[in-house]
């Protein structure tokens, strides 16, 4: 497999920054009222510059109801009183910027929330000049006269993706919360209002970026049709294709990218649903056709959820992880486009738990383990608060009522009502929003071993994880052996071996084997085999035969204190990354 030539190699500094995400609700509260606050934020910029942070994303801080967690903003220039004020957002700007680290915010615009100053007119009447900033259509009736919605679109968070306006009289589209209408990108003068307010207005005050939520949904045809029935039991039906990578998208991002992006030295990354196959995603990041830098895509963190409730896990084998990170990690093998590489954000359960082991004594190996896998992949490094010191999955003995997601609340109240209150179901269910729910993500960061983890003084607005005394950032800076420590000395060496890790060429070993994960990373003469081993058993590991006995081997990292194996075999949970000459 050859490596790529030079000029498709281009050095940006959005390629070699590793990138923090703070979702601000959980992060750090620091006026005692519960929730986290961008001063919360400001506080912890040198601990972020410590542990090798470059680029820190924060996600929405905009101003909100909060019916689903700020991605449903009713202004996009002003700040979410509870996270502070316009002030606040610009002093963490330049608190950024002063310790050499870019800052990049949420992007979210496909809908804005139906408290929005553009919505409330576009409801307020059939003839209102603002009407066709959303969509709107007309109702259905039955052979009985029953209205009914345009189509049978079910939303994200279950239900229609319709909802009925007595005022005008007609339904309006939301794909995800009913207070969430979608905009008419179809409209050229909606499009140029939403880049001035909510693009522009941030890259004026000096933001670094955007991740761009749903960025394959704004173009969605103008017909609308029904979706093909996959549940013939319900009468709403999910059918994503019908609303993703629609016929006018990247157009769109065109667009967005010659009147805006292009003026201004930023970072893109798309959030990227329901887009399997490589051509159609190797369109949006193509550095000839600019739209966007690098996209997020779900293969690997979507792997155990159902096809039609995520909450419907099914158990995996690593041999699927392997084939999808090969998939993912091959993806721009000689092209001029770029990646991502995670496992965690604010909509995703916490990797331990759900790729390693979250056992007390596996728990610090498996995070060093994935941190190892991580930090060896091509493509931009993303990490989610937490994610460095091992948070993990919320405990078993959290019940329905500790659960504060819409998602996870909506799928409990479908179950109840499809089950008749069934305890088995409802109990299944809960299992399912353990593993793969959001909240997961959710919980307060655990700072210390004080009340409420050090997140705040009063009780937070959600319950804080029943393992903060042991799991938390105190105890574990002054630990040598830490993950936090870990984190800090993979990032470093990241950085040291750049071209062979950011943008090394991948290929993996032994795909068929169910217990360990080896792969190689090469770039021109240098060449390094991370070998990682997911069980709690001690596994031989294959070798190539080309790099044989007779090479300089030498262990750039390991995760075990005791490294003392010979090569070719690991412990349980161990991984080792070698530079082979």
């Amino acid at each position: 497999m050859g490596s790529l030539q030079p000029s498709m190699h281009k050095r940006i500094w959005w390629k070699e920054g590793t990138v923090y995400q703070v979702w601000p609700a959980s992060y750090k509260d620091s006026n005692g009222d519960g929730i986290g606050d961008i001063q919360g934020i400001i506080s912890t910029l040198d601990y972020l510059k410590d542990l090798g942070v470059d680029i820190l994303w924060v996600s929405p801080m905009y101003d909100s109801p909060q019916k689903d967690m700020g991605y449903d903003i009713s202004n996009y220039e002003d700040i979410y009183p509870k996270y502070g004020t316009l002030a606040d957002a610009e002093a963490l700007i330049q608190g950024c910027h002063d310790r050499g680290m870019r800052i990049i915010f949420d992007l979210v615009i496909n809908h804005t929330s139906d408290q929005h100053a553009w919505f409330k007119q576009s409801r307020s009447s059939k003839d209102n000049s603002k009407r066709d900033w959303y969509i709107w259509r007309p109702a259905k009736y039955d052979k009985e006269g029953n209205r009914k919605p345009p189509n049978n679109w079910r939303a994200h968070f279950g239900g229609s993706a319709w909802k009925w306006d007595e005022v005008s009289q007609e339904y309006f589209l939301h794909l995800f919360c009913p207070e969430q209408p979608d905009l008419n990108w179809e409209n050229s003068i909606t499009r140029d209002a939403v880049y001035a307010s909510a693009v522009k207005f941030w890259l004026d005050k000096g933001v670094d970026g955007f991740r761009i939520d749903t960025v394959n949904m704004y173009s969605k045809g103008t017909t609308l049709p029904d979706a093909p029935i996959v549940d013939p039991s319900a009468e709403l039906q999910f059918g994503p294709h019908l609303f993703c990578n629609g016929p006018r998208m990247h157009e769109f991002l065109r667009e967005l990218h010659e009147k805006v992006l292009r003026h201004y030295d930023c970072m893109t990354v798309g959030e990227l649903p329901h887009t399997p196959d490589a051509p159609s995603v190797l369109r949006y990041i193509s550095a000839k056709d600019p739209m966007l830098n690098m996209v997020f895509q779900f293969d690997i963190v979507d792997l155990g959820q159902g096809s039609d409730y995520k909450f419907e896990t099914v158990p995996f084998p690593l041999t699927t992880l392997k084939a999808t990170i090969a998939r993912l990690q091959t993806l721009i093998t000689g092209t001029d486009a770029w990646t991502t590489a995670f496992l965690e954000n604010h909509d995703q359960a916490r990797s331990i738990s759900r790729f390693a082991s979250e056992s007390p004594q596996n728990r610090v190996r498996s995070g060093k383990l994935l941190a190892m896998l991580l930090a060896t992949l091509t493509g931009t490094l993303y990490i989610y608060q937490g994610q460095e010191i091992g948070m993990i999955n919320v405990p078993n003995s959290w019940q329905a009522e500790d659960f504060k997601d819409i998602e996870a609340i909506n799928y409990l109240s479908l179950i109840r009502a499809r089950s008749q209150n069934s305890h088995s179901a409802i109990a299944t269910a809960v299992d399912g929003i353990r593993a793969v729910g959001r909240d997961n993500a959710r919980t307060p960061v655990q700072w210390d071993s004080s009340p409420h983890a050090g997140f705040s003084t009063v009780e937070p607005w959600m319950r804080v994880h029943d393992e903060y005394s042991s799991i938390n950032v105190a105890s574990q800076v002054a630990d040598p052996h830490s993950i936090l420590q870990f984190w800090k000395t993979i990032l470093r060496m990241r950085k040291d071996h750049r071209d062979c890790f950011i943008y090394g060429d991948f290929e993996m070993y032994d795909p068929m084997n169910e217990y360990t994960l080896t792969f190689a990373k090469t770039w021109e003469g240098e060449r390094v085999l991370v070998c990682l081993n997911f069980s709690g058993d001690r596994r031989g590991v294959y070798v190539p035969a080309e790099w044989g006995a007779e090479r300089e081997w030498e262990v750039l990292m390991g995760n075990c204190e005791d490294g003392d194996e010979e090569r070719g075999w690991l412990k349980g949970w161990e991984g080792r990354i070698y530079r082979v000459r």
